[in-house]
């Protein structure tokens, strides 16, 4: 459909990519050349709404010291793009309506009636059959709204993508921070697979940069990640029995991480991994006996690889 000029409506919860949908829908139209004008309906308040979507005239209101143009106009021969479109008022949602159907609008204190050639497409996270039961949403809008709808799922319902997003997320990052992160431990994968993301692949992103910037080597461990991801029954993460973990169990994966990391980087050597974490050859050795580790076991693996 996006060749065509049919009107698309994207759902989906808040951060799940709905505005990426939209500019891939522009990008292979022949309106890609065209201006793709957004407006968040959400981020506005009501009042102006009506005003930033059709325009005003001078004097139209208090404060209206000069004639605007709304970002109906500015689209003209491209693309509208409206989110969080079930957050509109009932007066405009008719207004939206008759533009819908006419292409026709008129600015805010004006009876001139005014065309503009768009693409409509629409986002809403919002539950519009419930909206419309309960008199909130306008039925006739819906269906006008309703062409060709697109849904897009929640990122823990699409989990063969969370690595591959985390590994994009992390190539991005390099280059904003000039980092060169190469790869994610065992545990981090984990805790990223394991955990509900509420915010979607928004907060995913935000998890990711996060890591990167704490990050002192080339790998994402699971202490880079941000404390939400860490085991426990709030954060929905099921890496231990019901979900739950004591203080003492979180702090001894989070050393014993630490440790294997270091072991690692330094071929097995216990007393050059303990100098690397400021930890002296004694209390390095009661640690490693203490979480089970062996040193050895990573000398020949590095030999191996």
């Amino acid at each position: 459909m996006a060749p065509s000029d049919a009107t698309v409506l994207i759902r989906g919860s808040s951060g799940t990519g709905k505005e990426l949908v939209a500019k891939a829908i522009v990008n292979l139209s022949s309106r890609k050349d065209k201006p793709f004008i957004t407006l968040n309906c959400a981020a506005l308040p009501e009042a102006l709404v009506e005003s930033e979507l059709f325009g005003h005239e001078k004097g139209a209101f208090t404060g209206a010291t000069s004639r605007r143009i709304g970002r109906a106009e500015a689209a003209d021969g491209g693309t509208l793009f409206l989110d969080e479109i079930g957050d509109l008022t009932l007066q405009t949602q008719v207004k939206l309506l008759r533009f819908l159907q006419e292409r026709t609008f008129s600015r805010v204190g004006s009876n001139e009636e005014l065309r503009s050639n768009v693409r409509f497409l629409a986002a809403t996270s919002r539950n519009l059959e419930q909206l419309m039961a309960e008199g909130k949403f306008r039925e006739d809008l819906y269906y006008r709204l309703n062409i060709f709808p697109i849904t897009m799922p929640d990122l823990a319902k699409r989990k063969s993508d969370i690595i591959l997003l985390a590994e994009h997320f992390i190539e991005k990052m390099n280059l904003k921070y000039n980092k060169k992160i190469v790869r994610l431990s065992t545990p981090a994968i984990n805790m990223l697979m394991s955990y509900h993301w509420p915010g979607n692949v928004r907060e995913l992103e935000n998890c990711m940069e996060r890591a990167v910037l704490t990050a002192t080597d080339d790998c994402i461990h699971g202490y880079n990640l941000p404390p939400s991801l860490q085991t426990g029954k709030e954060s929905g993460s099921n890496l231990l029995p019901d979900g739950n973990a004591s203080i003492d169990v979180l702090l001894a994966s989070y050393e014993r991480e630490l440790i294997v990391e270091s072991l690692k980087r330094n071929n097995g050597n216990m007393s050059a991994a303990g100098r690397e974490l400021g930890v002296s050859p004694r209390m390095m050795h009661y640690r490693v006996t203490k979480l089970g580790i062996t040193p050895s076991w990573y000398v020949r693996s590095n030999a191996q690889s």
